[in-house]
């Protein structure tokens, strides 16, 4: 099966193409890592359409796509979802979202990546890389683990402790939909773990507009 796999849920852009079956596990042939900041909808079509070419092969020959539903900021992780779902449609393929902090290392470990506003994304994993707590959101010094811990290492002295370097990959993506993609059946919608609400909302009362 080959597989598509996408995460825009940190300010590094993956996209990746990968060689997967259940027996075999994943072959990794093509792979596109950017720091892409908030430019997410600017980079993703030109980084798959990159390593596509690099792998020789087309989006006809992809068989399904694997999308990272964050957590993270609303406005870059919606751009991957969308665009997964949209691919997805249109060749009739099966879409299969994972939780991207699953994709960020292996074993057991405490995953922490940037939420913005002194805040970090969390979830903890045990020996066999079972998510067993998370995700959540939460300020680093009220995190009260000892690890160890993975990811963003710009938290580490909020932390107090070590953070071993790691991002989302598409072995690891493709790791965490290995029982949706075995099964594409068991895949549920595509719902962005956002955690928290947008910046912008919508007004709960309109003001009136006095006349002079």
């Amino acid at each position: 099966m080959l597989v598509l796999a996408l995460d825009t849920a940190t300010p590094t852009l993956v996209a990746g193409l990968a060689r997967w079956s259940p027996g075999a596990g994943t072959e990794v042939l093509a792979e596109r890592t950017l720091p892409s900041g908030n430019r997410h909808a600017e980079l993703l079509t030109p980084a798959i359409q990159d390593l596509l070419a690099d792998a020789g092969t087309t989006m006809a020959d992809v068989d399904a796509v694997v999308t990272g539903l964050g957590p993270g900021p609303f406005t870059g992780l919606r751009v991957g979802v969308v665009t997964a779902a949209a691919l997805a449609d249109a060749r009739v393929l099966p879409v299969v979202g994972v939780c991207s902090l699953d994709a960020i290392g292996a074993g057991a470990r405490t995953v922490v990546t940037d939420a913005r506003r002194k805040e970090i994304y969390w979830a903890a994993y045990d020996a066999d890389g079972t998510r067993t707590e998370g995700p959540a959101v939460v300020r680093p010094e009220e995190l009260g683990r000892p690890g160890p811990f993975v990811g963003d290492p710009a938290f580490a002295a909020r932390l107090g402790a070590e953070v071993v370097p790691a991002d989302v990959t598409t072995a690891g993506l493709l790791r965490a939909a290995g029982p949706q993609l075995a099964d594409p059946s068991s895949a549920g919608p595509l719902v962005p773990l956002y955690l928290r609400r947008p910046d912008a909302t919508p007004p709960t009362v309109i003001k009136a507009v006095s006349k002079s």
